[in-house]
């Protein structure tokens, strides 16, 4: 099985491998066009997410600057929105809903390492996926770690750690993330 497979299989993979190295490498080209586009580019940034996103629906707007591993690892669904500096390690598959806003400097993790340190030098790594459901709003400056789901209609305050799945309909905040209230 290639590395590239395993790192999907949320299997111990090496993150140094060459066929990852050069697909980590297009997606830093293609968001570099990204980010250098001026704003009235609107036509030319559509065509640069759709070469680089592995799917996304109609109705986004990532502004930038955005910076991925990958970006062929997400899924994104209608009417997107992400405010400056949103960053997706996308070593794993990210799934993103419908109508998910996310506020500036929020970021999103899939890849984690091994707790033996005999092995993390070896360039060992593995990924847990995120899943982020329809209609969730996420605070400026949170952090989504690996392996965590956030339910639909949630709210995510600013600043939030979320190291644990969010059910949906509450308001979450803080570090870590803890249920504030129900969204009725």
């Amino acid at each position: 099985m290639c590395e590239k497979q395993k790192m999907l299989n949320g299997e111990i993979y090496n993150a140094y491998d060459k066929d990852l190295v050069l697909l980590r490498n297009k997606a830093r080209h293609l968001t570099k066009m990204y980010n250098n586009t001026d704003p009235e580019e609107a036509t030319q940034r559509i065509e640069l997410i759709k070469r680089l996103i592995g799917k996304i629906g109609g109705g986004f707007e990532i502004e930038p600057p955005f910076n991925c591993d990958y970006g062929t690892n997400i899924e994104i669904g209608e009417n997107f929105y992400a405010n400056f500096n949103f960053l997706v390690l996308d070593d794993g598959l990210v799934k993103i809903g419908d109508n998910v806003l996310c506020a500036p400097n929020v970021s999103i993790f899939t890849a984690t390492h091994l707790l033996d340190p005999k092995l993390r030098p070896k360039n060992a790594d593995y990924t847990k996926a995120v899943t982020i459901g329809n209609n969730v709003w996420i605070g400026g400056g949170s952090i989504i770690n690996p392996g965590v789901t956030i339910g639909d209609n949630s709210v995510i305050g600013s600043g939030s750690v979320v190291t644990k799945d969010i059910p949906a309909n509450v308001v979450a905040v803080g570090n870590p993330c803890r249920i504030l209230k129900n969204i009725d």
